[in-house]
């Protein structure tokens, strides 16, 4: 495995300073670390007879509105710059042509083709789903390094024929003589033109999240007095740190024909009196869930390197967190479908 993540190194973007410490500290690995004994403490000891699983590092891209300047790329473009042995990504709204978008990445990124990827989804905690995924591989001694992540680039959502219309030319794909195609040509009505346009909405009530944050919002009676002033905390906090240098996981991105990119561009910092001027966006009029006050469809992509304790203190690294345990839950989606 070390072998794969030195070549996955190599390959990293030189921009990375976490790729050339890391890099750096591989090749000064001696032989005498990788055979130390992982040191057990009551602190660090994880579940009986499993291995401690811990946070090497994570990096990520700057975190764009859709439709600015991440919008002429396509969706591993973006992955394989946040990259580094096992890689599992997730995704919410796939690109057909790149529906394993992590083994894209990954062969983008100038990885071996020999290092396995694949791709899970599950709605907006994908990213999570590929990070316990690969905790799952670790804990089961299936691997000892694993690179999880999410990419969502919402500027180049598929938009598909309408249903009528696939079935049609899937048909037409299969007449064997001029009449049968002509037959079904003759079958086209101009509505069978008409575009799917995507959505950010559940399958089973065509609702956005939008409208359910307004009723999770109603059901616990939050205000939107209150939820403004939280979101302009946040804007303000994120301005912040973001003016002081604090994101250190954001890794500059090219983007090819136009400026590098070096920061997120949808921090908005506002005022109390600007945002009460908005009208609700999802349940109207009387919602409380604003532009101003919801997040804003993003392209972006982000990386974490798991390893377990064990490899991580034979490679001289010092873990950032432990992994000690994880659980998922479901709601009905009509109801509370963000409580899940």
């Amino acid at each position: 495995m070390s072998t794969m993540l030195s070549h996955a190194i190599r390959n990293f973007p030189a921009s990375s300073g976490w790729a050339a410490r890391v890099f750096a500290r591989s090749l000064s690995c001696s032989l005498q670390l990788q055979a130390a004994v992982q040191p057990k403490t009551k602190k660090t000891l994880s579940k009986s007879g499993v291995k401690n699983i811990v946070v090497v590092e994570g990096v990520r891209t700057p975190f764009l509105q859709s439709g600015t300047s991440y919008a002429d790329l396509m969706p591993h473009d973006l992955a394989r710059a946040a990259l580094q042995d096992y890689i599992v990504y997730g995704t919410v709204i796939q690109e057909v042509k790149t529906s394993n978008v992590a083994r894209e990445a990954a062969l983008g990124a100038g990885f071996s083709d020999r290092t396995p990827a694949h791709t899970v989804t599950m709605a907006c905690i994908s990213s999570n789903q590929a990070m316990t995924t690969g905790v799952g591989m670790i804990a089961a001694g299936q691997c000892d390094v694993v690179v999880a992540g999410g990419v969502e680039l919402m500027s180049d959502v598929p938009i598909r024929h309408s249903r009528k219309m696939r079935k049609t030319m899937l048909t037409l794909n299969r007449a064997k003589t001029l009449g049968q195609k002509l037959s079904l040509l003759s079958k086209i009505r101009p509505d069978y033109f008409a575009p799917e346009l995507p959505a950010v909405a559940e399958f089973s009530t065509s609702e956005t999240m939008g409208h359910s944050a307004d009723r999770l919002a109603a059901a616990f009676a939050i205000s939107r007095l209150e939820q403004d002033e939280y979101a302009l905390r946040s804007h303000t906090l994120a301005k912040k740190a973001q003016d002081g240098g604090l994101l250190l996981d954001v890794v500059p991105f090219k983007v090819p024909g136009k400026d590098t990119v070096t920061k997120d561009n949808g921090i908005r910092p506002s005022s109390m009196e600007q945002m009460g001027k908005l009208k609700p966006a999802f349940v109207k009029p009387y919602g409380t869930v604003t532009a101003a006050n919801s997040s804003f469809l993003t392209d972006g992509a982000s990386a974490i390197l798991l390893m377990s304790e064990e490899k991580a203190l034979a490679m001289g690294y010092k873990p950032k967190a432990y992994l000690r345990d994880f659980v998922y839950v479901s709601q009905d989606p009509k109801d509370q479908l963000l409580l899940g």
